[in-house]
């Protein structure tokens, strides 16, 4: 298990609204072309190209893949929890860029609650700082990811509001992805 109860992270959420139902939601996020998503941001953060050694599809627990990013980098990323249609957990580690410098690792979560017709999609990247890397992580680093989560996270329901389903064809994307704030940040 990559982080522990015992572990500092520095969490990172965002979410936003969908006119889809959670099952659509879901399904269209899990196996979504990382490229159409992650496109860069402002030439901090690279886009994602696309994916090389996947052990086949991404719907269980222990799939794997390396994303492959712009800037020629790359980090091991697992799924770890998969309960469609409410949420899917991940894992990255081993980044051959800036972060494998700053984080032993990455946890990241979305989940997919009924609101209304439509869903609310909350993605959630929590970081396990290195040691002495817990300030920079939360102080620069955090709050510049979250731009970054903001901005995939508007791609990614754009990419579900196109998607065909049951759902009414009414709805259109939400421009009100904000950061989650919890009580502690």
């Amino acid at each position: 298990m990559l982080i522990t109860a015992s572990d500092t992270t520095v969490p990172v959420t965002v979410q936003g609204r969908t006119s889809v139902p959670p099952e659509t939601a879901f399904d269209v996020v899990v196996p979504i072309d990382l490229s159409l998503i992650f496109t860069g941001w402002r030439g901090i953060f690279p886009g994602v190209r696309g994916s090389k050694n996947e052990t086949g599809p991404w719907d269980h627990v222990g799939a794997s893949r390396n994303p492959d990013l712009a800037d020629g980098s790359t980090a091991t990323e697992t799924l770890a929890e998969y309960t469609r249609p409410s949420s899917f957990a991940y894992t990255l580690v081993d980044f051959t860029n800036v972060l494998g410098r700053l984080v032993g690792g990455v946890r990241g979560e979305w989940t997919f609650a009924p609101d209304g017709t439509g869903t609310l999609i909350r993605w959630t990247y929590e970081f396990k700082p290195l040691p002495g890397r817990t300030v920079i992580m939360r102080r620069i680093v955090g709050p510049l990811w979250r731009r970054y989560m903001a901005q995939a996270l508007r791609a990614t329901i754009e990419v579900a509001e196109r998607t065909p389903s049951e759902a009414s064809s009414t709805g259109t994307p939400q421009d009100d992805v904000q950061p989650a704030r919890s009580a502690a940040a």
